[in-house]
């Protein structure tokens, strides 16, 4: 079981708490969790990731055990502690301005 920590502005609507819990099959990588998340709320489609490219958006940032991987690759395994659902994978708004 894999969790997963929305901020406020997707919560709002997905319609959900601040953490989901997500069956992801291994290896656990940030694409399979979207996958799984894009699938469980169709409703955010498009908000993290880009309709036709897939990419992240800017300004959407990936946490997981205290680390940024939204410069990873898509498909790169996360640590354990996410996969066995230890550890939050945290998707974040930036923030940008001056």
């Amino acid at each position: 079981m894999i969790r997963v920590e929305l901020p406020y502005h997707l919560r709002q609507l997905a319609v959900v708490g601040r953490e989901i819990q997500l069956d992801v099959d291994a290896p656990v990588t940030p694409r399979a969790i979207l996958d799984a998340v894009e699938a469980r709320h169709p409703m955010l489609r498009g908000t993290i990731r880009d309709y036709t490219t897939r990419e992240r958006r800017p300004f959407i940032r990936f946490f997981a055990c205290g680390q940024d991987f939204s410069l990873e690759s898509p498909d790169f395994p996360l640590p354990d502690e996410v996969a066995s659902g230890q550890e939050l994978f945290r998707i974040v708004g930036a923030m940008a301005g001056g």
